[in-house]
């Protein structure tokens, strides 16, 4: 299978920002994406919201298989597994929820699709990871402790991989904090792709704010 469960997670890991995004008009939402794929980032969360949204999911997909093969679409904000195995009939490569819904983790591990659940305590992280998920999503980022939060867990748990979203910016200062805190990756939403970049159709804008943040979370680690 074209981006299978490993090289998606590889691929998360790699590119370190994962851009969160939805827009109701397809054509808008395939120029931020294929923009975020130029900038370095080829995985991308799209936002399961608002009414019709898995078609407009299933519309990318199919575009993409055609014309970007090296897209990895997944998608977010799923909380149960009917909504789950629509987009996994749809092509999603990976699958994240605000919280830990182990039939989604189910429905996710027979197809052999990473799941990462929002996890906002030491408790939901192990649970998740019972459920077999890599990479869990701490979420809201900010909110349940921060880099903190995200040291003191992988003090009696190293083998944890975090990927927070919510409070992580495209900006060096919270780039460093963040990931010198041991997260493996982040999720960026209006910060990253913002309303004014959208409204103006500066999709090179995107890009070039992409790749900036892909280059400087690089950067951070090669300094490690």
């Amino acid at each position: 299978m074209r981006h299978d469960r490993l090289s998606v997670l590889t691929a998360l890991e790699s590119q370190g920002v994962v851009p969160v995004f939805y827009h109701a008009d397809p054509e808008v939402c395939a120029e931020v994406i294929r923009a975020c794929a130029r900038g370095g980032a080829k995985a991308v969360e799209f936002t399961n919201r608002g009414d019709f949204a898995w078609e407009t999911f299933t519309a990318l997909s199919k575009q993409f298989a055609q014309t970007d093969p090296d897209i990895i679409m997944g998608v977010g904000s799923i909380l149960d597994a009917p909504t789950a195995a629509l987009y996994l009939a749809s092509g999603a490569r990976f699958v994240i929820s605000p919280c830990l819904v182990p039939e989604v983790a189910q429905v996710c591990n027979r197809r052999q699709v990473a799941y990462s659940p929002g996890c906002g305590s030491v408790r939901d992280i192990s649970e998740a990871q019972a459920l077999g998920c890599e990479i869990v999503k701490l979420f809201p980022g900010a909110s349940v402790g921060g880099p903190d939060f995200v040291k003191a867990v992988l003090g009696p748990m190293p083998w944890t991989k975090i990927m927070p979203t919510g409070g992580v910016d495209p900006d060096e200062a919270s780039i460093a904090k963040w990931f010198g805190s041991g997260i493996v990756a982040a999720g960026m939403g209006s910060k990253l792709i913002t309303d004014a970049a959208i409204q103006a159709k500066d999709w090179a804008g995107i890009e070039a704010k992409v790749r900036q943040t892909v280059e400087a979370i690089a950067a951070f680690r090669a300094k490690k």
